[in-house]
């Protein structure tokens, strides 16, 4: 394949701090160029942070109640409408109003007073300029309140009347085990775990009396501290996030004509290959053309066999090869030129 000019597929998650999946993608690409080769940029998102940046469209900023009360100015996009949608496409990245990261971090968030009413108030702000779709990325959050602070919003089903609310999600947890799977990440004791599970108990009996949905079955309903099951209350489907925009960015398409795969992530974990972006370009790629998975780190103890079980799947850990510190400085460099020399190399 040296010999003859081939085709890159470029289709990364983010580098958390350090890149985006557009920078990550475009450096996989120029790497691919240096070695004389075409390449294509599928940037790519699980429904985590960094699903806006999966989505082209008009970036907006909006002033809305942050997790603990205090104002907070949200990013999200406004998609014009395709063939596929009458109207514009809503995407918000729940952690922008109700993360973590907006609650300052674990040490100063309030994990029962954090609410997920922010991100209530972009939905609606959505549906009022004329959006027909609205997906909410559930991941990232600062809540385990169940979606009540969204729900408690948006007042009912009438409200989004019309409209299709997608919850895009990269766990399967339920939503009874919310609070004991990610509260404690959130600052909660075991007490507040205990409380915050009973409080998801009681929104459950609620969801199923006042909307006839019985959140506590459905795959994922957890996601965001249950933010998922809620929005699944007021009639929104809870889909995988990578399939999501996998769909939206045509990526089997991509796939079809690709000589060769770059994928990758800031750190590789054992969540990777289930439910995230390295584990779905995997699936998708079933094993057709190399892939060539670039990733800032690899956590200790991580099993690869999700990859390295696939014919032509080869791991490159910026860290081991280069060193923390430029990993994480020239970060898009290093992804150009680890992606130069394997083409090279073929």
């Amino acid at each position: 394949m040296s010999r003859e000019a081939g085709h890159l597929v470029a289709a990364p998650d983010k580098f958390r701090g350090t890149a985006d999946a557009w920078q990550a993608a475009a450096a996989a690409a120029r790497g691919a160029r240096r070695a004389g080769w075409t390449a294509s940029e599928v940037p790519l998102a699980d429904g985590g942070d960094g699903l806006l940046a999966a989505f082209g469209g008009e970036l907006r900023r909006d002033e809305v109640t942050g997790p603990l009360g205090t104002p907070v100015r949200a990013e999200w996009k406004l998609v014009p409408a395709t063939s596929q949608h009458d109207g514009p496409t809503a995407v918000i990245e729940m952690a922008n109003a109700s993360g973590l990261l907006v609650a300052g971090g674990e040490l100063n968030n309030d994990p029962m007073k954090a609410s997920t009413v922010g991100t209530g108030q972009l939905i609606l702000r959505a549906v009022s300029l004329g959006a027909t779709r609205v997906i909410v990325g559930c991941g990232g959050s600062a809540t385990t309140d169940g979606g009540e602070g969204a729900l408690g919003v948006i007042g009912s089903r009438e409200a989004l009347q019309g409209v299709e609310l997608v919850a895009a999600c990269d766990v399967t947890t339920r939503f009874l085990d919310a609070a004991r799977v990610f509260a404690p990440q959130k600052g909660a004791t075991p007490e507040q775990v205990e409380a915050l599970t009973a409080r998801l108990a009681r929104l459950a009996d609620d969801y199923q009396t006042d909307f006839g949905v019985e959140v506590t079955t459905l795959p994922g309903a957890g996601a965001a501290g249950g933010l998922a099951g809620g929005l699944a209350a007021l009639g929104a489907d809870i889909v995988s996030g990578f399939e999501l925009v996998a769909g939206f960015v045509s990526l089997d398409e991509h796939l079809a004509v690709a000589d060769l795969v770059m994928t990758g992530e800031g750190c590789l974990d054992s969540q990777s290959f289930s439910g995230k972006v390295v584990g779905g370009v995997v699936a998708h790629v079933a094993g057709r053309v190399p892939i060539l998975c670039v990733v800032g780190d690899v956590a200790t103890g991580t099993g690869t066999s999700g990859g390295t079980g696939t014919s032509g799947f080869e791991l490159v850990s910026l860290v081991e090869r280069f060193g923390r510190e430029r990993a994480r400085s020239e970060v898009l460099g290093l992804i150009e030129e680890v992606v130069a020399q394997y083409i090279s190399a073929l």
